[in-house]
């Protein structure tokens, strides 16, 4: 057992009739100094106070992933464009100047972008109508209607409900079955440009 090198003598002599009298007249005092004598008697009582556990490291806080490039953030959308082109080439007839064709001739070549890009459509993707009414039917915008979902055209004032008429009945996704875009692909390239070879 150590000395605590504190206390001094006047101190060791207020301790000792501080805990006299409290020992006399607490008796949970007197239950928790009790222990405390024994460990004395037996040899065992460690003066001093027990070292201070070791606070933990602060941890370093962790650094943000780098930001994508665009092309890898919104490789999805080009990957959708992608194939638009490879099945309706959509790209094509939108980089194309039509104004020097005939209605005809861009009528053709929008029945061929429309097959194309539909069946792409219809195939990664599952749409149906926000309101189900057919266009022109008498619809009613309730209170608390998602100005997302609907939007009010015409002479808007007042609070809902509105009455009015359906212009268009709009479309959500229900369904996303785009495939993964692989890493190793750079999706920037929406089609291989092509090269017959004699």
């Amino acid at each position: 057992m150590t000395e605590q090198p504190s206390l001094s003598l006047p101190a060791r002599l207020w301790l000792a009739f501080l805990c006299f009298w409290r020992v006399l007249v607490s008796r949970p005092f007197a239950q928790a100094v009790w222990p405390l004598s024994e460990s004395y008697d037996s040899g065992k009582l460690v003066s001093g106070a027990p070292p201070p556990a070791a606070l933990p490291s602060p941890t370093p806080p962790k650094a943000a992933p780098p930001a994508l490039p665009p092309e890898r953030e919104h490789a999805s959308a080009l990957a959708l464009l992608s194939m638009l082109q490879r099945e309706g080439r959509l790209v094509d007839f939108l980089q194309e100047n039509v104004a020097a064709f005939s209605d005809a001739e861009v009528g053709a070549a929008a029945r061929i972008v429309h097959e194309g890009c539909r069946k792409v459509v219809k195939q990664y993707l599952t749409l149906e109508p926000v309101l189900p009414e057919t266009e022109g039917a008498s619809v009613t915008v309730p209170q608390g209607f998602d100005a997302h979902r609907i939007r009010l055209t015409g002479n808007v004032a007042g609070q809902p409900p509105h009455a009015g008429a359906l212009k268009h009945h709009g479309w959500v996704t229900k369904e996303v079955k785009f495939p993964s875009v692989s890493p190793a692909l750079d999706p920037r390239v929406l089609a291989p440009a092509e090269v017959e070879l004699a």
